[in-house]
């Protein structure tokens, strides 16, 4: 890892939203346990693979018979939006996001347009002018598409592009578009072994936006 105080300039920051923003552990674990249950799923080893990706390829990798991964998916959503209790900005977040010009920012999650939305409204976080969610692609992480459509509609080009990402999905997605990386590990409970560069939350970053684009260093 770069122990630089200088960690580059860029022309927009790419967001993924769970683990990377807000912290929505609890409440989608508490959803998809309640699924895994109904299944006869093994709680303890099934919830560590429903992070970073859609939920409709979360559930079709499993191969369940006489299961429709859409239907289910679309079943868990709504459950899922049901239930925001304790979803959390992650630290210093919110005030780093709402410094940043509107054209130069995107959320890209898995999470379908209307979960991001009440999630992002639970954790009282700016809304983005661009938000690529798990509706507007036809391969989810770590497919590249997500990162690469944000990059298009912001009007950029993705490899000057900071993605900031938490999970192994995201990750190989942001790597597979070609756009630098910054690891957020606040919600990890286990060290990330990783090329990238990591950091714990938004409150040790300083940011300059200049008319060049968004220069970002350690504070």
């Amino acid at each position: 890892m770069n122990q630089s105080a200088q960690i580059g300039q860029f022309d927009a920051f790419l967001f993924d939203m769970d683990g990377t923003i807000l912290s929505s552990i609890k409440a989608a674990e508490r959803v998809w346990t309640t699924w895994a249950e109904r299944y006869g799923l093994d709680v303890e080893s099934f919830l560590p693979t429903i992070h970073g990706r859609r939920a409709v390829d979360t559930i079709a990798r499993l191969n369940l018979p006489n299961l429709d991964p859409i239907v289910e998916a679309e079943r868990i959503t709504l459950m899922e939006i049901a239930d925001v209790a304790g979803i959390e900005p992650i630290p210093g977040a919110a005030p780093f996001l709402s410094r940043l010009p509107r054209h130069r920012w995107a959320v890209v999650t898995s999470a379908p347009r209307a979960l991001a939305l009440a999630r992002i409204a639970a954790a009282g976080l700016p809304v983005p002018a661009c938000l690529v969610s798990a509706d507007d692609v036809t391969q989810g992480k770590p497919a590249p598409d997500c990162f690469l459509l944000a990059a298009e509609r912001l009007g950029v080009a993705i490899k000057n592009c900071l993605v900031f990402e938490d999970a192994p999905a995201g990750i190989q997605a942001a790597k597979a578009a070609g756009a630098n990386l910054l690891i957020i590990t606040a919600t990890h409970t286990h060290e990330l072994v990783t090329a990238h560069q990591t950091i714990p939350d938004y409150s040790l970053l300083a940011l300059a936006v200049t008319e060049q684009g968004l220069a970002l260093s350690r504070s």
